[in-house]
């Protein structure tokens, strides 16, 4: 099985695209479930949060208050660091439990959301192929204030804390524009998996597996017999 890549910068659409993979049969792993699942109450990583920064953060049924932290840590990059540090070990330790899982269940290929995927860099050395998706800028201001309800000022502050598009479009192998209709989209993504669906690379990985797993229970037999010889001997 082979790791897929999807980034891009924020409100770019990429749940959308992440939507026509899954209808094709293509697991989906969210970094943003994840992020939501190991920071739930009394989770590790829930705990360093309120160390660090707080009571002011949370809600009082003990649920991190999103909003607030988002707002303090897009104006503070220390700050931002500080959690990315506290959460991106949970999270990649999330993600990959799950992709272990399906490996396990026999699929070629899975795909992981990764919003910040270029901006961590720790799991880029993982992903086979990587799909950034783009929109125009005004297009992408846009949805985001209407997603998020925030003010253009908070928005654009949002969207300068990530890496500019450009730059990730740099590092794709394959690039989908959701700047039109959702079905120009559509259509963009399923000519992606039907490239990916027809790569051969899952069989590598199965092989030099196999052969790893061939020889691990080879040398176990050898001890094994070896050592009920010499218990023969003596």
């Amino acid at each position: 099985m082979f790791i897929v890549g999807l980034t891009g910068g924020i409100a770019t659409g990429k749940s959308t695209v992440c939507s026509v993979f899954r209808e094709h049969g293509i697991p989906v792993i969210d970094a943003d479930v994840a992020a939501r699942t190991v920071v739930e109450p009394g989770k590790k990583a829930w705990h360093k949060i309120k160390k660090e920064f707080g009571d002011d953060v949370f809600q009082s049924d003990g649920q991190i208050d999103r909003v607030k932290l988002g707002d303090l840590i897009f104006k503070d990059i220390e700050k931002r660091r500080k959690l990315n540090a506290i959460t991106h070990p949970e999270i990649y330790r999330e993600m990959g439990w799950q992709a272990f899982k399906y490996f396990l269940r026999g699929y070629s290929f899975i795909v992981m959301d990764l919003p910040l995927l270029f901006e961590s860099g720790k799991l880029v050395k993982y992903m086979h192929k990587i799909i950034v998706v783009t929109c125009e800028e005004d297009l992408q201001l846009q949805r985001l204030m209407e997603r998020s309800g925030v003010s253009e000022a908070k928005a654009k502050e949002r969207i300068a804390a990530q890496m500019p598009q450009e730059k990730k479009v740099e590092m794709a192998h394959f690039v989908i524009d959701n700047s039109s209709t959702e079905q120009d989209m559509r259509e963009q993504t399923i000519k992606i998996i039907n490239v990916l669906k027809s790569l051969k690379f899952h069989w590598q990985i199965r092989l030099i597996i196999g052969f790893c797993c061939t020889i691990l229970v080879a040398g176990s037999y050898w001890l094994k017999s070896r050592f009920f010889k010499s218990l023969i001997t003596v």
